[in-house]
């Protein structure tokens, strides 16, 4: 087997011209957002949203659970209270208005 030598390959070079910024196509400009409403505080959690402290009385604003005993505060829910530890509800005697 014989090995062939080819001529090296002669490249032409191409005179390069300076590159030009192609203009890109600009975005339409979002219109301005109308400012947000203030948001009404929420409700703080806790403790002392289960008493109320009258001079040397304390009183509970929530019925305690009839099955678990003190300690388990009742949930309001407007037409009932309900217990988040074992789901034992009362309903709130409805209000009857006749007129």
């Amino acid at each position: 087997m014989s090995k062939k030598t080819e001529a090296p390959k002669k490249v032409e070079k191409v005179p390069e011209e300076p590159r030009k910024e192609e203009a890109k196509p600009q975005k339409p400009e979002k219109p301005e957002k109308a400012a947000k409403p203030e948001r009404k505080k929420k409700e703080e959690k806790g403790v002392f949203t289960l008493y109320k402290v009258d001079k040397d009385k304390v009183l509970r604003l929530r019925p305690t659970c009839e099955r678990c005993g003190t300690g388990y505060f009742m949930a309001d829910h407007g037409n009932r209270y309900t217990c988040g530890h074992c789901g034992f509800t009362r309903y709130k005697p409805a209000e009857n208005e006749h007129v």
